[in-house]
């Protein structure tokens, strides 16, 4: 019997952040992993796909040269060089996530699976291991949809498709998400014919205009987008896929990706024995991410039955530091958690959408924007497409939806004002280098206080008034 103050089960974002800041603390800790270090994020999600997207991004660009002078040349893609790159990329980052760094910091890992058999102990290959305080965060799993025959015929998801070398004949994607449209464009631009399937609307959480944009983008690089039509068929063999419409159409392929959402992983824990309450979507728990059935449990990240972003499993991770580890009270909050879809143009958003925006906050919403066609440095390098909307109620911003070159790094400014609650004074107030994209976030909440300042005519009598008196 190991007994500790704290049991994390999963290595993922959340586990390992929360491992080494209780560790670090002076708490005991065992984390438990059955899978790899590091989760999905480094093996299989985040890190794969960003490095993928990364090389057909170079593949892209020299194809679009000519409006810079530069000549235009069709690339040669070595597909498994380029999945090589994705590998050197996860073996780069894992030793930050290692049972070896970890070890270091005074935590016990333990690898294997790990189940409950009572309110206070878990089991893991024939160790138990009794604790004081347990924090779920097992992280989810590419969910199945139950369309006929997809049991029948070989598909790819996030977990595996990574690990593909040669490059598919025509890659067909259910699931036109985040991740089925990164997918998509990354695959394109490396040379494989792509045809996305979305039974509803593509990118339908954000917002219609942005993602207008991002699906324009792609469909003229040669993405087959679908919208509104379900799948209600799958057959066919390795190399000869095909997905049947609700319309009748046939769409054909040689790979199938499975991207129509995740599922929260729980089944191995039999959360039963615990006295641990969950539905499909996760772990219930209260505002303080902790299960409302056994005050011994916690959930974070995807476990905890929100948003699954790596970067909320990492917030969660200091949220409960500071319940378990300093007794002080504390909440997770939502509406400061900003998102991107990383394809190209970028597609990022903070808070409420516009639709959002209206429906909470009705006519006291103000709508402010500012087009990238109105930045020099957007303009200088040949990426002015897109836009910047701010949602505002009395002065401050309650969502942002940027979609255009670097719109993930240019959120998080905005993902600051939100959660520190800031105006939009503080915002219109920087002084910003020349040129950069940052200045569309600016100029953006310069918009606020323009018809205050310019169309005012009480302000243009002052400025009269001044200037008559001045010396």
């Amino acid at each position: 019997m190991i007994e500790t103050d704290l049991c994390i089960i999963g290595a993922g974002s959340g586990g390992l952040s929360l491992a080494a800041g209780a560790a670090q603390m002076g708490a005991r800790v065992v984390l438990i992993e059955g899978a790899e270090m590091g989760g999905d994020c480094l093996n299989t999600g985040c890190v794969p796909s960003k490095a993928l997207l990364a090389a057909a991004k170079q593949a892209h660009a020299m194809t679009t040269g000519a409006r810079f002078g530069i000549t235009p040349v069709v690339p040669q893609v070595d597909f498994a060089a380029v999945k090589d790159h994705v590998a050197r990329t996860i073996a780069a980052i894992a030793p930050m996530d290692s049972q070896e760094r970890f070890e270091g910091f005074g935590v016990q890992v333990i690898r294997g699976w790990a189940r409950f058999t009572s309110t206070d102990e878990v089991e893991v290959g024939g160790q138990r291991i009794r604790a004081r305080r347990f924090v779920i965060a097992t992280g989810s799993v590419a969910a199945i949809p139950p369309i006929a025959g997809i049991e029948t015929v070989p598909f790819l998801t996030n977990e595996t498709i990574f690990a593909l070398h040669v490059a598919p004949s025509h890659l067909i994607i259910l699931g036109g998400g985040p991740i089925g449209m990164e997918m998509a464009q990354a695959h394109r631009r490396l040379g494989v014919p792509v045809t996305v399937i979305e039974a509803a609307r593509a990118l339908g959480r954000e917002d219609p205009e942005l993602a207008a944009l991002v699906l324009a983008n792609l469909r003229a690089e040669g993405v087959v987008v679908l919208e509104d039509a379900p799948a209600v068929q799958i057959a066919g063999e390795a190399g000869a896929i095909a997905v049947t419409l609700k319309e009748g159409r046939v769409i054909h392929g040689s790979h199938l990706l499975v991207a129509t959402g995740r599922r929260v992983a729980l089944e191995r824990l039999d959360l039963a024995a615990a006295g641990v309450e969950a539905t499909p979507r996760g772990v219930t728990v209260g505002a303080d991410l902790r299960s409302v059935s056994n005050r011994r449990v916690y959930a974070i990240g995807d476990a905890a039955g929100g948003a699954q972003f790596t970067h909320l499993a990492g917030y969660h991770a200091g949220v409960v530091i500071r319940s378990i580890l300093l007794g002080l009270p504390a909440k997770a909050a939502t509406h400061h958690i900003p998102r991107v879809t990383y394809t190209d143009p970028e597609l990022a958003q903070v808070g409420l959408t516009e639709a959002e925006a209206r429906a909470t906050h009705g006519a006291a919403l103000q709508v402010l924007r500012a087009e990238f066609t109105h930045n020099d440095r957007a303009l200088a390098e040949g990426r002015a497409e897109g836009l910047i909307k701010l949602m505002v109620v009395k002065g401050r911003p309650v969502g942002v939806s940027i979609c255009g070159p670097q719109a993930g790094e240019l959120i998080g400014v905005w993902a600051l004002a939100i959660a520190a609650r800031l105006k939009l004074g503080a915002v219109a107030g920087m002084v910003l280098p020349y040129p950069t994209l940052g200045e569309v976030s600016k100029r953006a909440a310069g918009a606020y206080f323009s018809p205050k300042l310019f169309d005012n005519p009480w302000v243009k009598r002052a400025v009269r008034l001044v200037q008559r008196f001045l010396p």
